[in-house]
């Protein structure tokens, strides 16, 4: 397990400006089981906070194309109940939301409407010319 310390310093020494999209592994199309430990992301907080970090990620972006989709879901936070028990998020700040976003391959009939609409073609060239995985 690396220490807190060790871990800033590893993101002190991270070259900036890196592209996230070169290194996001799409999930299978029709996969199944937990998405835990795949790559994704996970952001929440005010929606000010979210749209901060999400202004830095606009790469991401290009994983809307004929080949791949963006899983991107955004929804408030609100308290739920499971099992009986109610769970409330007591820190969470007025209006907090929650974003998450995945990439996912497109199913052979999503690629092909895309294509033959031609939609997000600079979007796919771009995602095939940057995502190590699309090689």
């Amino acid at each position: 397990m690396t220490t807190k310390a060790e871990a800033l310093q590893d993101w002190q020494d991270l070259t900036p400006g890196q592209d996230p999209l070169e290194h996001m592994r799409p999930i299978p199309y029709k996969a199944e089981g937990s998405r835990y430990g795949a790559c994704g992301i996970r952001i929440d907080g005010d929606p000010a906070f979210i749209d901060a970090v999400l202004s830095n990620l606009k790469p991401l972006i290009h994983g809307e194309n004929q080949v791949t989709r963006l899983e991107l879901a955004r929804s408030e936070v609100k308290p739920t109940e499971i099992n009986g028990q109610r769970r409330t998020f007591d820190l969470a700040t007025g209006g907090a939301q929650v974003c998450y976003i995945r990439l996912h391959i497109r199913g052979h009939e999503g690629a092909m409407v895309q294509g033959l609409m031609g939609a997000n073609a600079d979007a796919t060239a771009t995602f095939e010319k940057v995502n190590k995985y699309a090689r």
